[in-house]
């Protein structure tokens, strides 16, 4: 098992300073969806996305390669989620030695040390998913998908944020970096 590296140190001033992870599904006629996300502290930012029918490790595989390959390759993020099976996986843990990512983990039993990816989640639920039936897993991946890549990154202010998106609050920091 992995160190809780971030510790509650939930701020980040640059972009890939410090990444965190999560799980969520969703119910559809068909069975469940189930989601996983990477955020970027900086700005909050969704930078990686794998939805699939399975929880498997695959999942959390795909939605780090994202993250991995979205944020242009960085090395030495501080990359946080819970003890879940799938987070503690032989192939998971391999793929973020490769990314030359740091491995940290919430300690047993305390979602408040993951407590970014779950307000995301609850936001996404509350905001945009509560009430809607979803005949098949592809309305549920369409919604969720419209969510983060259409409002969540792009509309949605956020307070902490200065009251801009995340995307732009994400690209100012970029801007300041290339500039810096």
């Amino acid at each position: 098992m992995a160190k809780n590296v971030l510790n509650r140190e939930i701020e980040a001033v640059n972009p890939n300073e410090k990444m965190v992870s999560d799980i969520t599904y969703l119910w559809t006629d068909e069975g469940w969806l189930y989601v996983a996300a990477v955020m970027d502290l900086c700005g909050q930012k969704i930078v990686g996305l794998s939805m699939s029918e399975r929880m498997t490790k695959d999942l959390v595989i795909n939605a780090l390669t994202d993250a991995y390959q979205r944020s242009g390759k960085p090395k030495n993020v501080i990359l946080h989620s819970d003890r879940g099976s799938q987070y503690c996986s032989t192939d998971y843990r391999n793929l973020i030695k490769k990314y030359e990512f740091i491995c940290s983990m919430s300690r047993k039993g305390n979602c408040w040390d993951n407590a970014p990816m779950e307000s995301f989640c609850g936001k996404m639920k509350c905001e945009w998913l509560y009430g809607k039936q979803f005949k098949t897993r592809q309305e549920a991946r369409a919604a969720v998908f419209e969510y983060i890549e259409i409002f969540y990154n792009r509309e949605r202010v956020h307070a902490l944020n200065g009251y801009i998106t995340p995307e732009e609050y994400y690209n100012n920091s970029i801007k300041k970096l290339n500039i810096a």
